[in-house]
């Protein structure tokens, strides 16, 4: 296809060596713009049809689509181009700049996730557009380790159009076909402050968080009684009560509580059905009462994923690695693409012990199965479907 693409090493280089950090902070949040760029050059180049779709609320970042071939069905190899933010100090060498030692490629974002970028490319570098009878779709987003703007956009356009695809998170190998959800929720309660010494004089709103609190343990139970999946190495759904603060003084009744926790859903629980619950719960525990309770959502929250265990992608992928497909508690764009019709599967060569960790590396052995992996699933997706 395309002897102009530069060499799998100085592609990894390159993507490692532009900084696209996604945070929550915006002082640390980056731009992932040149990072498109640079893959939308290589692809064009390598005869693909690249679309850029900038994101509505942030024009600095943006998608990509390159599609190669023409038709329904298909193969997405996807991934997204963000890191999360590091600290420098605690790397042994330059988060940016590639650097080969000990059987590994040591840089921010090597195992998740720019690498597998250079590894999908290297995979079709010998494809050409003749030869599929299906097209290959290569689909890298924003911002997936912050809000995942990037696929909640695609998701609202309804784009792309694929029957498979793969995300190249990082699984050591191992192809991941279900896991949990995430939502992180907001709890304020507000009642009147007063002076302690006389309660009359005041609604005390930790006491009605210790209320509300005891309801939350007992949803949990509820849930994890009702909802199990073997499957999972917590095999029920989590709730963590993760920080409280409310009051300002001992000698003053406290006018304002508020608690942030998490809950991961299993496959199969639906996030907003969850909050309408948990909203309900609530509601019948203070009825009556004066204090004020309302929830927020802190983030929008990541449904459950699953692709079902016949699904020929699920399949392929278990007879390439020699490995069970597995579910894993952590989240990824997978339901996002499932939503627009997709059989998705999560494979990728980085380990997930490697990610959001200084020294992070992409151990060196595993480049050339997860080219040879993604190279086959070309050939049986979109060559010979």
């Amino acid at each position: 296809m395309n002897s102009r693409l530069p060499s799998l090493r100085e592609m990894i280089a390159d993507l490692v060596a532009i900084p696209s950090v996604s945070s929550v902070s915006p002082d640390l949040d980056q731009p992932n713009r040149p990072v498109i760029d640079l893959l939308a050059g290589w692809l064009e180049g390598a005869g693909f049809r690249v679309e850029v779709l900038p994101l509505v609320s942030h024009p600095d970042k943006a998608n990509l689509i390159a599609t190669l071939g023409e038709g329904p069905g298909g193969l997405v190899l996807a991934g997204h181009t963000d890191t999360v933010p590091f600290d420098e100090s605690r790397w042994s060498s330059d988060p940016f700049r590639l650097d080969e030692r000990d059987g590994g490629f040591y840089g921010l974002g090597t195992s998740d996730m720019k690498a597998f970028f250079a590894l999908a490319m290297e995979a079709a570098r010998d494809v050409r557009a003749e030869d599929l009878r299906q097209p290959l779709i290569l689909l890298a987003t924003a911002d997936e380790e912050s809000s995942m703007e990037g696929a909640r956009e695609l998701a609202r356009l309804g784009r792309p159009r694929a029957r498979h695809a793969v995300i190249g998170e990082p699984t050591g190998l191992r192809p991941v076909h279900a896991h949990k959800g995430i939502l992180m929720e907001a709890l304020e309660i507000t009642g009147h402050s007063g002076h302690s010494s006389d309660p009359s004089l005041g609604v005390n709103a930790l006491e009605g968080m210790h209320a509300a609190i005891g309801e939350l343990l007992a949803w949990r139970e509820e849930l994890q009684r009702k909802n199990r999946d073997e499957r999972f190495r917590v095999p029920f759904p989590t709730l963590n009560l993760g920080r409280i603060q409310g009051g300002d003084n001992p000698n003053r009744i406290c006018g304002h509580c508020s608690l942030h926790f998490d809950l991961r859903p299993l496959p199969g629980m639906e996030p907003d059905a969850l909050r309408r619950e948990f909203d309900g719960r609530i509601a019948r525990r203070f009825e009556g009462s004066p204090l004020r309770v309302e929830r927020q959502p802190l983030i929008a929250g990541v449904p459950p994923m699953h692709t079902p265990d016949d699904a020929a992608i699920v399949r392929a992928c278990e007879r390439l690695t020699g490995h069970e497909a597995e579910a894993v508690a952590f989240c990824t764009e997978g339901p996002f693409l499932n939503d627009l019709g997709m059989e998705t599967v999560i494979l990728g060569p980085g380990d997930i012990d490697q990610a959001h960790q200084p020294d992070e590396y992409l151990a060196l052995d595993r480049i050339p199965a997860m080219v040879e992996i993604l190279r086959s699933l070309i050939r049986r997706f979109c060559i010979e479907p």
